[in-house]
């Protein structure tokens, strides 16, 4: 197949590497500018990998559009509805030859919005020809060889078992995801989870992970079953089956944004939690579910509340029932 990356970071670069790895012919796209490009360009590698001499690399968006029947796009969630409307411009709003996938995880903020829905709000055409792609794993251990379990999900069920079969690998097991509303709000809200999680590290209150994956769980299975979704897709590899990746790797970005920050230390490196906290309470409010964990770290983050404060009140408060 012929496969287009929009997104030239750490997992667009990736999925360009894995693309061309399994034998497809790839391209990826990185902004006239974007340091991530300029590496590529002068090294043929970034700090995680080096980039089979097979791909393709281009700063002219058109160029993806022109030749991909797959595009990949990975880039920061609140990016995506303005990667979409210059894909509309390019394209004259006709999408109906083109597939999408959506590698990357977070709400909208500000709407509330699945980036599914952010697709389709710009692009009505494209409903039927776009899947998300998430699970567990680090790009350090793909390039390890170390295999790993990840879901393709969409709307489309027969799009779904065609890009499984297009991108399955020994190094990646795919599963159907059936319920996307789960598959979508689980992949974006672990990120937050994983910030909690890297606040406990840098406070060494670690054994309170144990609590924080319990109680995360039973949350956000709320929040996904008030939405319209399986209140047990939270429990499969998109959210809880996310967790050891996220809550415990030392190359999780938001754990360690997490634990740098109760140690007034700065992250530069992109935490999608940061900007999905935000907009998984504006979503939760819109359905009338209450997410406590996501409320202390919004606090702590944005209102700048004591993180031991909160944190403390959150798992350690008076008896409740489980």
């Amino acid at each position: 197949m012929k496969i287009g990356i929009i997104g030239c970071g750490r997992w667009g670069s990736f999925h360009a590497w894995y693309a061309s790895r399994i034998g497809h012919e790839v391209i990826l796209y990185g902004r006239a500018g974007s340091k991530n490009m300029q590496r590529l360009e002068t090294d043929g590698a970034n700090e995680y990998l080096k980039l089979p001499a097979a791909v393709r690399l281009t700063k002219s968006l058109d160029d993806v559009l022109n030749f991909a029947e797959i595009i990949i796009i990975s880039v920061g969630a609140q990016n995506l509805r303005g990667v979409v409307k210059e894909i509309n411009f390019k394209t004259n709003n006709n999408l109906s030859d083109k597939v999408f996938v959506l590698c990357m995880k977070g709400i909208e903020r500000g709407t509330g919005k699945r980036l599914t829905e952010v697709f389709v709000e710009e692009n009505e055409t494209a409903r039927e020809k776009i899947a998300v792609w998430v699970g567990p794993g680090h790009v350090q251990d793909f390039l390890r060889e170390i295999p790993n379990c990840m879901v393709m999900s969409s709307s489309n069920e027969n799009l779904t078992r065609q890009l499984v079969e297009i991108f399955k690998s020994p190094l990646i097991r795919f599963y159907y995801g059936k319920d996307l509303i789960g598959t979508e709000v689980g992949a974006a809200a672990k990120n937050v989870i994983g910030i909690a999680a890297g606040m406990l590290d840098g406070l060494n209150f670690s054994s309170l992970k144990g609590a924080l994956m319990a109680r995360g769980t039973a949350e956000l299975s709320r929040l996904v079953e008030a939405l319209g979704g399986d209140k047990m897709t939270v429990y499969g590899l998109s959210h809880l089956g996310d967790y050891e990746a996220t809550l415990f790797s030392a190359h999780s970005h938001n754990r360690r944004f997490g634990e740098e920050f109760v140690q007034n230390e700065k992250f530069d490196k992109l935490a999608e939690g940061v900007e999905t906290v935000a907009a998984l309470i504006q979503l939760a409010k819109s359905v009338n579910v209450e997410l406590p964990i996501s409320e202390s770290i919004y606090r702590i983050i944005y209102e700048n509340c004591n993180p031991k404060d909160e944190l403390t009140k959150l798992f350690l408060r008076s008896t409740k029932e489980e």
